[in-house]
């Protein structure tokens, strides 16, 4: 369970955020499927926007991981550096879901401003510059495969704040 809240933490911390499960649902359709844009994120890491950012509230100049991928066992520093447009207030939320292979593991949405905290912020996030730096210790038995983690982020009044995909995370079996 800690792998997913650490690649949960990944893209939320991004956002700026960390997750934490306000609702689960394993069932529930209601999220829009994850789609190839193919934008990368600047910077040394494994994340593409879901869609052209160019509308969202938060523009992100880059994000570096250390190590990149991600090792079990290892820490994993984040760097992260952007603008937000706009001034991101209380009910501010992300939708988050974390998938194993073809399997959902996680469909979650969570209080943005909750969540934050976790990463020294608190709301309201003011417009303008934001850096952050956040590191995560990887678990060293984290099972092997492929997961995918995408993240909508939103105002309390539903406008974009950013949407990220990380596709093909991928741990292998120690030697």
């Amino acid at each position: 369970m800690k792998l997913l809240s650490t690649a949960a933490t990944l893209l939320l911390c991004l956002a700026p955020l960390s997750a934490s499960a306000r609702s689960i649902s394993f069932f529930d359709s209601a999220q829009a499927p994850i789609k190839a844009e193919n934008i990368p994120v600047e910077g040394n890491n494994p994340l593409e926007y879901c869609a052209d950012p160019s509308g969202n509230i938060l523009e992100i100049e880059s994000v570096d991981l250390f190590p990149n991928p991600p090792l079990p066992g290892q820490t994993l520093t984040i760097n992260a550096k952007g603008n937000l447009k706009d001034r991101v207030e209380e009910g501010a939320y992300v939708a988050l879901e974390v998938k194993y292979g073809l399997i959902t593991l996680i469909k979650q949405t969570a209080d943005l401003c909750e969540q934050i905290k976790n990463v020294d912020l608190e709301c309201p996030l003011e417009k303008g510059e934001m850096t952050l730096t956040k590191q995560v210790d990887l678990p060293s038995h984290i099972p092997p495969g492929k997961y995918n983690v995408h993240a909508d982020v939103y105002t309390k009044d539903g406008k974009k704040i950013t949407c990220l995909d990380a596709r093909n995370i991928e741990f292998k079996l120690k030697p």
